[in-house]
């Protein structure tokens, strides 16, 4: 069972984006250091630049690991890159926190975590969008995510309450499959339904009570894709 601390917790509201009314707080968050109360939709006092795919009970919470930073850096180093300013703080990527010692292929879809008062379950890794280009001003950091499996993940909020930037994140309950966030992240985004033997796996997906309605959807429109009803 995992125990670890919070190494940051960070709030924020949407912001000018692209232009032409286009809002996000993928830049916007920024760390804390008081309590701050989470609900079954988020923090309060933070909020998402489009409801309609981000936010609500099932990607209340946004968690991205913070052992990816250094990668990120040496993938950029190695590209003959310069350091991207975004990779020198924790909350580059847009997300509420972010802890050590839980990479996606380290927990699983319905892991439960005791954080501060509140009790929090993970829902579905994070799919990365457009956005992520245009915040890192960079063509191809979309796909790089996708690739690397670098995904950050979100926790749905089955018990609200305070958190605080030095609370401690306690496993306490540990879902009884096989599906990491890594496995369910390539599975439906990373195109491993393309390989052999993957319309079970998807089929298996799609009922996955734990696993958030999206996620759930996505399994058998692509089971459809397959040709499977």
């Amino acid at each position: 069972m995992i125990k670890t601390n919070i190494e940051a917790l960070l709030i924020g509201k949407p912001v000018s984006f692209r232009g032409e009314g286009e809002d996000s707080s993928i830049g916007s968050r920024l760390s804390v250091d008081h309590p701050v109360y989470l609900t079954f939709t988020g923090f309060e006092g933070d909020r998402v630049g489009d409801p309609t795919v981000h936010g609500g009970e099932d990607k209340a919470v946004h968690f991205y690991p913070g052992e990816h930073y250094p990668m990120w850096e040496a993938d950029f180093a190695k590209a003959g890159r310069e350091p991207h300013p975004h990779l020198g703080r924790l909350g580059g990527f847009g997300e509420n926190i972010s802890a050590l010692e839980m990479t996606e292929d380290s927990i699983h879809i319905g892991d439960r975590f005791r954080i501060g008062e509140a009790l929090v379950e993970i829902s579905q890794g994070r799919q990365p969008c457009w956005k992520i280009d245009h915040h890192f001003g960079m063509k191809g950091m979309m796909a790089a995510v996708v690739q690397t499996g670098r995904s950050g993940y979100y926790f749905r909020v089955l018990e609200v309450g305070h958190i605080k930037p030095d609370d401690s994140i306690e496993q306490v309950e540990r879902a009884r499959h096989g599906w990491t966030v890594e496995r369910a992240f390539q599975l439906l985004i990373g195109g491993m339904h393309r390989m052999d033997g993957a319309n079970a796996a998807l089929r298996e997906l799609a009922e996955m009570e734990t696993l958030a309605l999206h996620w759930r959807w996505r399994a058998r429109q692509l089971l459809e894709s397959l040709g499977e009803a």
